[in-house]
């Protein structure tokens, strides 16, 4: 193990934790458009500032970015989202959708 991470084959490690017992119990992805000028390192940047953000992925296509999130509550889910569509630059439309389960490879079924 010790050579693959001097190698720098193993770059990471990755912890799993239940959201629900740290208080954060309802996790949601956001999908975000932005205008065709809009640098996507700008909203990544701006939505890395928010702590209920755990991921931004920037894509190809109708969608710009998924931001996935974790938050108490749906009271807090609207205040992240609206945080998004004012203060990203650029963010044009929002679409939010709530997880209602999920499941990780190397994790077991639910």
């Amino acid at each position: 193990m010790t050579r693959l991470e001097e190698s720098g084959v193993i770059t990471g490690y990755t912890i799993t934790t239940d959201q629900a017992k740290l208080g954060q119990g309802l996790q949601a992805v956001t999908e975000l458009r932005f205008t065709g000028d809009t640098d996507i390192h700008d909203i990544v940047e701006f939505a890395s500032t928010l702590p209920e953000v755990d991921e931004v992925l920037t894509l190809t296509g109708d969608v710009d970015a998924l931001v996935r999130l974790h938050v108490d509550n749906v009271d807090d889910l609207q205040k992240v989202v609206n945080r998004l569509r004012r203060k990203g630059v650029g963010v044009l439309q929002t679409k939010t959708l709530i997880v209602i389960a999920s499941w990780q490879r190397g994790t077991s079924v639910p």
